[in-house]
C-alpha cells in the first residue's frame, strides 16, 4: 500500500514539474501605438556603504572609493547616472552607477557611497527613503566661431575702438 501510495505522489508531483509556469501566465496585451513608456523616477529606500568596502573592486572593474560619488543597483545598468532625492530632507546628489547590490531580500533600491550619503544627510540613519530620476546622457557640441560678430565695423579701424574706450573716463 505504501509503495503505491509513494508511486502516485511521485507521479503528480513530476506532472506538476513538467507544466510549463508561463502558460498559466495571463496574456499581456499590446499597447496601441507600439511606444514604449519608460519610467522616469523610482521611489525607494537608499542605504550607504562606506569604509568597509574602501579599495574593494566593483562590477565595473574598478577599486571602491567611499568618497567618490558612486552608487550600487541591481535597477540600472552600469555607468547610468541618476539624481537621488532624499525624501525626508529635500537634499539631492547626482551619482553614478558603478557596482551591483543592495541584495533583493533587504528591499532597498540603491546603495550609495558615504559620500553621497553625507551629501543627502542621512549617514547617521543608515537608510532613507529617496526618489531616483535617471539622467538622460546628453553631448554638447562646440558653438561656430562667426568673427564678424568680433570684428570692427566697416568705417573703423580697431585702433580708433581702442582710442575712444581708453579715452573715456568711466
Amino acid at each position: 500500500m505504501q509503495t503505491t501510495l509513494r508511486v502516485v505522489a511521485l507521479s503528480v508531483v513530476a506532472s506538476l514539474l513538467s507544466i510549463n509556469p508561463m502558460s498559466a501566465a495571463p496574456a499581456v496585451t499590446k499597447a496601441k501605438g507600439n511606444s514604449k513608456s519608460l519610467k522616469t523616477k523610482y521611489i525607494g529606500t537608499a542605504s550607504w556603504y562606506g569604509e568597509q568596502h574602501q579599495g574593494r573592486k566593483m562590477a565595473n572593474g574598478q577599486r571602491f572609493d567611499r568618497h567618490k560619488l558612486t552608487a550600487a543597483s541591481w535597477y540600472f545598468p552600469l555607468g547610468t547616472t541618476l539624481r537621488v532625492v532624499n525624501v525626508k530632507s529635500g537634499a539631492s546628489v547626482v551619482v553614478t552607477v558603478t557596482d551591483r547590490g543592495p541584495n533583493f531580500r533587504l528591499h532597498r533600491m540603491i546603495d550609495l557611497s558615504e559620500a553621497a550619503a553625507a551629501r543627502l544627510g542621512y549617514v547617521e540613519q543608515g537608510l532613507t527613503p529617496v526618489f531616483i530620476f535617471p539622467v538622460p546622457p546628453f553631448e554638447t557640441k562646440a558653438a561656430q566661431f562667426d568673427s564678424g560678430l568680433i570684428g570692427a565695423p566697416a568705417n573703423q579701424h580697431s585702433g580708433e575702438l581702442e582710442a575712444r574706450a581708453f579715452a573715456a573716463p568711466m
